[in-house]
């Protein structure tokens, strides 16, 4: 009677713990590999799929670096909201486009957890050549969802690359004027997906 209730109390801890940071990379590439292999895959459902493992307001607040603490609550929201819009036009619809053929394969390597964040290293093989592909998570709280807010492929940061951009920017234009700018290419972005 005891052994099998500390089994079933055992069973219960291990299925609320949240998954580890190696096993939310390999869920979202099986889940966005479903997507991508679907016959009805599209930009919606495959962005749909990634919110469930990137978060987007993450990945725009350490994109704009030490800029984020001086936006209002408004701007942060507006900035997130853009953001998230950009990176589903831009990536989502590569993403379509180069994965029906289902020719790359994945290798995954170590996670390193360091508090709430962490580190997952893999490697995406493409016909003869091998490209490292690392995922940086972080989580809010040990109780928390480990969530993906970066992708570094060939040592270039997702999160740098924006935050260069961004400081670029806004030394010419200010907040406004990267918004505007995020804006128009996420419009544009858009656009050209409807007419493929």
């Amino acid at each position: 009677m005891f052994v099998s209730f500390a089994a079933a109390a055992l069973t219960l801890t291990l299925a609320a713990a949240p998954a580890r940071p190696l096993a939310v990379v390999k869920n979202a590439d099986g889940e966005v590999q479903k997507v991508l292999q679907s016959a009805d895959a599209s930009t919606s459902k495959l962005a749909a799929r990634a919110e469930e493992f990137v978060d987007f307001g993450e990945l725009a607040r350490r994109a704009m670096g030490a800029e984020w603490a001086k936006l209002n609550k408004k701007q942060q929201e507006d900035f997130g909201a853009t953001m998230k819009g950009l990176l589903r036009a831009s990536y989502a619809q590569k993403a379509v486009n180069e994965g029906r053929n289902g020719s790359a394969k994945v290798e995954y390597g170590e996670e390193k957890v360091e508090g709430n964040e962490a580190v997952v290293n893999t490697k995406l093989l493409v016909k003869q050549d091998t490209f490292p592909v690392v995922y940086k998570l972080y989580r809010a709280d040990e109780k928390s969802t480990w969530r993906i807010y970066d992708v570094i492929t060939d040592d270039v940061s997702l999160v740098t690359t924006y935050n260069d951009q961004f400081r670029q920017v806004m030394a010419k234009k200010g907040f406004d004027g990267l918004l505007k700018s995020l804006k128009d290419k996420q419009a544009s972005l858009e656009k050209q997906n409807a007419e493929k």
